[in-house]
């Protein structure tokens, strides 16, 4: 998931918008809408997936990525008397491992239950309880879905003393004194927060948790006090476990509009603006090199050259201007070359449209699984775009076999991206994990791809090829040149390693929350500082991607296109690199299901991250080069 804490800071525009549909009162954005309760009315409690959280402490670690349904058997959690329902999810809530079902908890508008309510007693046997032990001790969290809003633990913030929800509350609990013997939360104290906007209508704007271990005689008659001796689970015995509950109302300030607020929040909004200030530093300082270099060291190059006899002084040039006759000369393998910038450019389109929507606030996180589900469908739409872009690069770079081009690009990058995903999805399966996809998606999203992406494909090739190959300012040479020796650091991989270096430093503040948000449950919804740190990295990869294609070719090495590629996508590696650090320093993974998968992910993360900015690169390069030689007076 991804908003600020502050609203007003990081979605400006969202807020606004928020602020115009509430004085509307007539139109809500889609799954915005509020439910309005009266005084006993039914108020249903959903439960998700157990997932693994960060540790409490400071330096707590992640120690799993495995997500199990919240009925699974070893669990032996209290069930409806008619069996779990499953509840409709979206596309990308199944893809981001969401798995709802009712539950038995009976709560009523306004009603507090002023004693402990029995759920149920349920027996749970010795290699069950083994079971419930690991998963206290690897830090597993109850997900609870209460109109729409998740279940959460009230929380201080150690730096501003800001309060606020902490999603999912522990399975048990494993501080120091019950690290050998974990105990488990058998009792819930649930705090319904709502909020009046006018007389006998209600409205829930928080849901809080606290969880507590009863032990003693699981027979007897539930207590609701918070002292007494934990619940201790017995590996060697059938354990009987009585879960009980109490309800209680408070009336809040908080409008319902604002209600995510307490939940989205930014734990440090400094680290955001300094991440923001300091890529925009870097970003300028570029722009500045490269302007120096167009409009100094070019212009002053462009007109001496201009001013030559071609007939006496030509061979007293160098550098760059020698190699006009090999610019644009066809790569090595341009069919790879045009199929990884096609699929480049339908990611970037994904991007872009994407974040356009969250910035308008249409990616509600009450409508769960929202941003992946648009991710999908903009991709799958988009695949128009892929196919143009690529059959256009295909026919500049020389490229003559136009249906194969058109197969490749249709087909290349989803079925890789499947493949992997499939692979990762047997390493769930094989752990008992709720988060595999089930057969019906999977086959879904083969629809989405290969039934409406590739035939959009397809027709994207053909208006790209029906307006040909992009006119080149200079032709070229029948012989190819000789090309001298290249500098170390131009060298190819020593060149894309430098050069990926400042788009990474530009989003790694970023990349840290984002990666935090995927594997360790941390909400993150700002959506204003990605969007923004999204731009400055675009923008940054352009302007680096130029600045090295400038110098290899001053230094006759006119084979740039595909080091403008790999120079563009250069921060894909760093990123590969950070994910591995970041597992190293906030994960401690010991079964090898996850190691896997982390490395899954993150492969699939970088492969991603390598297409977007390579594309980048290479288009901003290929139209700086034919501005610079289109500039130059060739007979």
């Amino acid at each position: 998931m991804l908003l600020s804490g502050s609203l007003r800071r990081g979605w400006c525009l969202s807020g606004a918008l928020v602020s115009l549909l509430s004085c509307a009162h007539a139109f809500y954005l889609p799954g915005a809408a509020p439910h309005d309760y009266a005084a006993g009315d039914n108020v249903s409690l959903f439960v998700n997936a157990l997932t693994p959280m960060l540790g409490s402490s400071n330096n707590g670690k992640l120690k799993s990525l495995i997500n199990y349904d919240y009925y699974n058997p070893s669990f032996h959690f209290c069930e409806p008397e008619a069996g779990p329902k499953k509840e409709p999810e979206s596309l990308g809530s199944i893809l981001f491992g969401d798995r709802i079902f009712d539950s038995p908890y009976d709560i009523r508008m306004l009603q507090d239950n002023g004693t402990c309510k029995t759920l149920c007693v349920v027996e749970v046997p010795g290699e069950d309880a083994k079971f419930i032990k690991d998963r206290i001790k690897e830090d597993y969290a109850l997900n609870w879905l209460v109109d729409g809003l998740p279940a959460a633990e009230m929380k201080e913030d150690s730096k501003t003393g800001d309060l606020f929800y902490d999603i999912g509350f522990n399975l048990g609990n494993d501080e120091e004194e019950f690290a050998e013997t974990p105990a488990l939360h058998n009792h819930y104290e649930i705090v319904m927060r709502y909020h009046s906007p006018s007389p006998d209508v209600y409205r829930i704007v928080g849901v809080l948790v606290w969880p507590v271990s009863h032990g003693g005689p699981q027979d007897a008659e539930p207590d609701c006090s918070l002292s007494g001796p934990p619940l201790i689970l017995q590996e060697d015995q059938t354990n009987i476990v009585r879960y009980t509950y109490r309800v209680m109302w408070n009336v809040s300030d908080t409008p319902w509009a604002t209600r995510w607020d307490n939940y989205l929040h930014i734990f440090d909004p400094r680290i955001h603006w300094f991440s923001l200030i300091n890529s925009l530093v870097i970003m300028v300082f570029l722009c500045v090199m490269v302007s120096m270099i167009l409009l100094r060291t070019v212009s002053r190059d462009i007109s001496r050259y201009n001013a030559i006899d071609l007939s006496e002084d030509v061979q007293e040039d160098w550098g760059w201007k020698l190699v006009h006759g090999e610019v644009f000369r066809s790569p090595q393998n341009p069919m790879v070359l045009s199929v990884l910038v096609g699929n480049g450019a339908q990611l970037c389109a994904m991007v872009v449209v994407t974040l356009v929507f969250a910035l308008l606030g249409f990616l509600s996180p009450s409508n769960r699984g929202s941003l992946a589900t648009v991710m999908m469908i903009c991709w799958t739409l988009f695949g128009g775009i892929g196919g143009y872009a690529s059959s256009r690069v295909y026919a500049s770079l020389g490229g003559t076999n136009k249906r194969k081009n058109s197969f490749f690009t249709a087909t290349i990058l989803p079925t890789v991206v499947f493949a992997i995903v499939f692979l990762l999805n047997l390493f769930l399966l094989a752990a008992g994990s709720s988060g595999a996809v089930p057969f019906g998606t999977l086959l879904l999203i083969i629809v989405l791809w290969f039934g409406i992406s590739a035939p959009l494909s397809a027709i994207g090739s053909y208006f790209g090829s029906k307006h040909g190959a992009v006119t080149h300012p200079v032709r070229v040479n029948q012989i190819p040149r000789q090309i001298p020796p290249t500098p170390r650091y131009l060298q190819p991989w020593a060149a894309t390693l430098l050069a990926g270096i400042l788009p990474f430093g530009a989003a790694f503040v970023e990349i840290y929350f984002v990666l935090s948000s995927l594997f360790a449950s941390r909400a993150y919804y700002a959506f204003g500082f990605l969007a923004l740190t999204a731009l400055v990295v675009a923008l940054t990869t352009a302007t680096v991607t130029i600045l090295f294609t400038y110098f290899i070719l001053c230094a006759e090495e006119y084979r740039w296109h595909w080091r403008a590629f790999l120079t563009g996508g250069g921060s894909a590696f760093w990123l590969l690199a950070y994910g591995v650090f970041y597992w190293a320093s906030r994960m401690s993974l010991d079964s090898f299901s996850s190691v896997v998968l982390y490395m899954g992910y993150l492969l699939l993360l970088a492969l991603l991250d390598f297409l977007v900015t390579g594309t980048i690169g290479f288009l901003a390069t290929y139209w700086a080069v034919r501005r610079l030689y289109s500039a130059i007076r060739v007979d």
